[in-house]
Order: C-alpha cells, then sequence, then structure tokens
C-alpha cells in the first residue's frame, strides 16, 4: 500500500519537473539575440544589442557593481566591465564609487540612459499587452503574485551545504 505522503511526493516532483520546463523555456526564449534586437527595433533605439541587456541590469539594479552584474547577466566580469565602459562613452551610464565598498565601481543609469530605458519599458509592455490579450485579469494577478513569491522565495533561499 502506498502512503499518501509518498503520493505526494511523486505529485510535487512532477510539478518541479514542469516548472523547470515551463523556466527553461522562458529563459531561452528571454535570452535569444533575436528577442532582444525586436526589444531594440520596438524601442525605436540605437543600441548594439551586447549592451541592451546590461543597460537594462543597471536600469533596474542599479547602482550596481559591474561583478554582481555580471553575476546576474551570466557573463564574465572583465567583458562586462568593457561594455559598460561603452555604455558611459554613450552618456548611457556613469560609474563612481561604492556606497558601501569604495574598493567597488558601481554603475548608475544617466538621464540619457533612463529616457532609452524608458523607451525599452514601453515597448516590453505593449509586447506584454499582446501576450496577455486573450488572458483573465485574475489570471494575470494569480501569475504575477505567484510569480513574485516564487523568485522572493529563490533568491532568498539559504545555499544548501
Amino acid at each position: 500500500m502506498t502512503s499518501t505522503k509518498s503520493v505526494h511526493n511523486a505529485h510535487i516532483s512532477q510539478k518541479l519537473r514542469l516548472l523547470h520546463g515551463a523556466l527553461l523555456d522562458i529563459l531561452s526564449t528571454m535570452n535569444r539575440p533575436e528577442r532582444d534586437e525586436d526589444m531594440i527595433r520596438a524601442a525605436g533605439i540605437q543600441l548594439d544589442r551586447a549592451l541592451f541587456p546590461l543597460l537594462v541590469g543597471i536600469g533596474r539594479f542599479g547602482p550596481i557593481g559591474v561583478v554582481d552584474l555580471a553575476d546576474r547577466a551570466g557573463r564574465d566580469h572583465t567583458t562586462v566591465s568593457r561594455q559598460v565602459a561603452k555604455l558611459a562613452a554613450l552618456g548611457l551610464v556613469e560609474r563612481g564609487e561604492g556606497a558601501g565598498d569604495r574598493r567597488v565601481r558601481e554603475a548608475v543609469v544617466t538621464q540619457k540612459g533612463r529616457a532609452m530605458t524608458g523607451m525599452i519599458d514601453a515597448a516590453r509592455e505593449k509586447m506584454g499587452r499582446a501576450i496577455f490579450e486573450s488572458w483573465e485579469e485574475r489570471d494575470i494577478d494569480d501569475l504575477v503574485r505567484l510569480l513574485c513569491r516564487f523568485a522572493a522565495a529563490v533568491r532568498d533561499a539559504p545555499p544548501r551545504e
């Protein structure tokens, strides 16, 4: 006779597998170079595709150090450092001493960079509205609430030893 606990564990295992697959689908789609190019085109901006996710990341998480930004982008920190320097040369970000650690150089979006990220946000919203056009408002609310809850749980989970 199968215990209720083992049935529950099997059910959870199946759901985790489905969740993992869905997250991989989302991440692989969002990480495709052509998606960034579509977003750049939809926003009506001129920006090298390699710089696009870094500008967005600095806009969302800045002020942010290069190492943290590189970790979030899944790139080597020396490459990201050179790319952030390019963003600075374009006047889209500024680099300065970190508030908490003066040894860390943090990047923050400039006014010109905020104007560009605003255009990107507007394009993202337009694309998102098209995706959710046929969804019930309640389903969108549930997705946002549960995804935010899941993101917080993953972010705040203590490292396993």
